[in-house]
């Protein structure tokens, strides 16, 4: 355990991102559904990277499971569906050719599947069916001479139209143009039409002079990525600490940055307690992103650490927060992906923790801490 003097963080916040001092937010009132996923004897999840909802209420998880070869090199990805109530139904696209190292599950409006391959560079929809109707990226050959990981030249090799150099989530506007966060190496956001032609991108890595106070449109990990009902697009811009709000067209509208003030007991899942200045850099940083259907759309986002959820409006003012970092139920270890359904249930999928949780929030209600 170790305790950090807020007032003193909270200063150290503001001076190292130019920004208002913390403001405090009221804490959320929430359940977790107990035993949610019914798994088979013989089937277990691995890292749960992803997690989507469809209009059936059917739950779509993306693990690193069903792993096989060495820890380098490994292919993990493996996508389970799902009824609403937890039962195991089936796994969609077993042994598919894109399949490496998974990393987000999106469902569009139609039902379609999407899957989101880091490893591989790879995106690929399914029909709700679940056979592969479109594929986007494509991985390196195994027959290649000096086959390996991406290296991260300084300064980066330029972006190729239709190519992607570990990608990590996708969305749709209004008019089912796909847009893709294209993700640890390219920093950018690739644009298609609803056919899958190549539209254009915007964004890319951060100028160096510009490393301490980031520009509009440059992204350092877009990690996570959504739309709201009127097509406009919002990047989790990870490395900087925000998220940028774009219409449909790329053009810059607003960022928002998340400045609550952490907890004053911080319990790390992974590593040692952070020092101020790291805490200062992922309190609010976000991993994930959803925003809810419906006449009100709500935004929600998750850290790392200390490992909360927040809830926003979409102009970016925070109505509140819930959970920490921890094991046990309604505890979260490095959420990867948020789905949002409806304003009060969200569906958190865990790296570290191995599993899904669906969570029930109760905002009527007087919150009991956990801290």
């Amino acid at each position: 355990m170790k305790l950090y003097p807020l007032i003193a963080l909270t200063c150290f916040a503001a001076a190292l991102f130019g920004q208002e001092p913390a403001t405090p937010a009221p804490e959320i009132p929430f359940d977790s559904v107990p035993n949610l996923l019914k798994l088979p004897a013989n089937l277990y999840l691995g890292e749960a990277s992803g997690v989507a909802i469809d209009s059936k209420k059917h739950i779509f998880v993306y693990s690193r499971g069903n792993t096989t070869g060495p820890a380098y090199g490994a292919t993990a990805s493996q996508i389970l569906e799902f009824g609403p109530d937890g039962t195991y139904i089936r796994e969609i696209g077993h042994n598919l050719y894109a399949w490496a190292f998974a990393h987000t599950v999106r469902v569009d409006k139609h039902d379609n599947l999407w899957a989101v391959d880091k490893g591989t560079d790879m995106i690929v929809k399914f029909n709700p069916a679940g056979r592969v109707v479109m594929v986007f990226g494509r991985k390196k050959e195994a027959s290649d001479e000096g086959s390996e990981p991406w290296k991260h030249p300084n300064p980066p090799l330029p972006a190729v139209d239709g190519s992607f150099r570990q990608p990590t989530d996708v969305t749709w506007d209004t008019e089912d143009n796909i847009f893709i966060s294209d993700g640890y190496i390219n920093s950018r956001v690739a644009k298609f039409d609803k056919n899958g032609d190549w539209v254009k991108q915007w964004g890319g890595p951060t100028l160096p002079e510009n490393r301490a106070h980031p520009k509009p449109l440059e992204l350092n990990t877009p990690h996570s990525i959504a739309a709201d009902a009127k097509g406009n697009i919002y990047v989790a811009d990870r490395g900087h600490r925000r998220i940028q709000v774009f219409d449909h067209d790329g053009e810059f509208l607003r960022e928002i940055r998340i400045n609550v003030p952490p907890p004053s007991v911080i319990h790390p899942w992974l590593g040692n307690p952070p020092s101020a200045e790291g805490l200062a850099a992922q309190n609010g940083a976000p991993w994930a992103i959803c925003i809810t259907p419906g006449p009100t759309q709500y935004l929600y986002s998750a850290d790392a650490m200390p490992g909360r959820i927040y809830k926003l409006t979409l102009d970016g003012q925070v109505l509140g927060v819930l959970g920490s970092s921890g094991r046990q139920m309604k505890q979260f270890g490095w959420i990867h992906e948020l789905a949002c359904p409806a304003e009060n249930e969200i569906y958190a999928a865990e790296i570290l923790n191995w599993r899904v949780q669906k969570l029930i929030l109760h905002p009527g209600k007087t919150a009991t801490s956990t801290n």
